[in-house]
């Protein structure tokens, strides 16, 4: 039931360490329960979005926006013909890396790495799932299949495949999930931000997008509403049927009708619209000036970082107190990467509770 240009799980590049095929789950959904059930995932719920962990039961973590992603990335997929179980397992893993205190704790610890390989988030996962998860006394990592592995990579990083050969585009299944990160936040940063009360709802109005929303879900009911979740219902309805569409006449275009020629096409088939690009800039830029950069927002963000500087540099003079885990990662990795790795998976909570205990 799957397009031809679709990736299919018998025809994965499998694994990097090779494993007899189960009885009746194939490869990527396999993979999608080794991601569910990592440590990594759970410790998503306890790491900032936006607001900071524990600042309100409203708002969402890392884990509520995998899985709200994980949801887009489905619809589009099964849309467009796609891999479901392969988009899915891809964006349960795009976060897995991420660390504490949301993208303000991934710039510090940036900073803090600077002369030492930097750190960067979607890296990060990688890092993660190759190397750091302990799920298996056969090999470090999940050990996941080159597919998943390549979603993680997205677009910043060559594609290293077994066999040598090096693509210049990844899957569209892998394609979905990035884009569905996209739509995933700038939906629940409008929400979250409106119930914040940090976002005014009249200061919307000037974005075409929620002009937009407005005007179907006045179209729907038959008269105008500020019912936020039914406006933000129409906002993300249209957001995914606007790159379905061009998608699906991008994928038309190019010709594409198997899965060698989506990797050799030497450019991104699934996207936005030049106008829909542009109009979801604007909305990127209105969310950047007044909620991320909000006070309320950068204030404690601020603080949080200043914690994780203060930790960082405890366990650089204290390595021993990383654990056998981290610690036996400084002799092919280094002090600095082993402590990046154990202080970027830790939960925000694990941050504040360890700083109040050292300071």
């Amino acid at each position: 039931m799957l397009a031809p240009f679709a990736q299919h799980a018998a025809e994965s590049l499998g694994r990097m360490i090779p494993e007899p095929e189960h009885a009746f789950r194939n490869c990527f959904q396999r993979d999608r329960d080794r991601i569910v059930h990592s440590t990594a995932f759970r410790r998503l719920d306890g790491k900032t979005q936006v607001f900071l962990n524990g600042k309100g039961d409203y708002y969402r973590t890392r884990l509520t926006h995998t899985i709200e992603v994980a949801s887009i990335s489905r619809t589009i997929a099964r849309a467009l013909g796609l891999n479901e179980d392969l988009v899915e397992a891809i964006a349960l893993a795009h976060d897995l890396g991420h660390s504490p205190s949301g993208h303000a704790g991934e710039k510090i610890l940036n900073q803090l790495m600077c002369e030492n390989g930097g750190f960067d988030h979607n890296e990060q996962s990688l890092r993660v799932v190759e190397l750091l998860e302990e799920s298996y006394p056969q090999h470090p990592g999940l050990n996941l299949s080159y597919e998943v592995l390549e979603g993680l990579r997205k677009h910043h990083t060559q594609f290293q495949i077994p066999q040598g050969t090096i693509y210049p585009s990844p899957s569209l299944e892998a394609q979905v999930a990035n884009i569905a990160d996209e739509i995933a936040y700038n939906n629940h940063d409008l929400d979250d931000g409106l119930e914040s009360g940090l976002l005014d709802p009249h200061q919307l109005d000037e974005l075409v997008v929620w002009k937009r929303a407005k005007n179907q879900a006045s179209q729907e009911l038959g008269h105008e509403t500020e019912n936020r979740t039914f406006l933000l219902r129409c906002f993300i309805n249209h957001q995914v049927a606007a790159l379905i569409a061009t998608s699906r006449e991008a994928i038309i275009a190019a010709g594409v009708d198997s899965v060698e020629k989506v990797r050799q096409c030497p450019h991104e088939l699934i996207g936005f619209s030049t106008i829909q690009k542009k109009e979801n800039q604007e909305l990127r830029s209105f969310l950047s000036q007044h909620l991320e950069n909000h006070p309320a927002i950068a204030t404690p963000h601020r603080e949080a970082c200043h914690k994780i500087e203060f930790l960082f540099q405890h366990y650089l003079h204290h390595p021993e107190l990383l654990g056998h885990r981290y610690f036996n990662h400084i002799k092919q990795d280094g002090k600095h990467r082993a402590v990046c790795d154990y202080i970027a998976g830790m939960t925000d909570r694990y941050v504040k509770l360890h700083y109040d205990s050292l300071s």
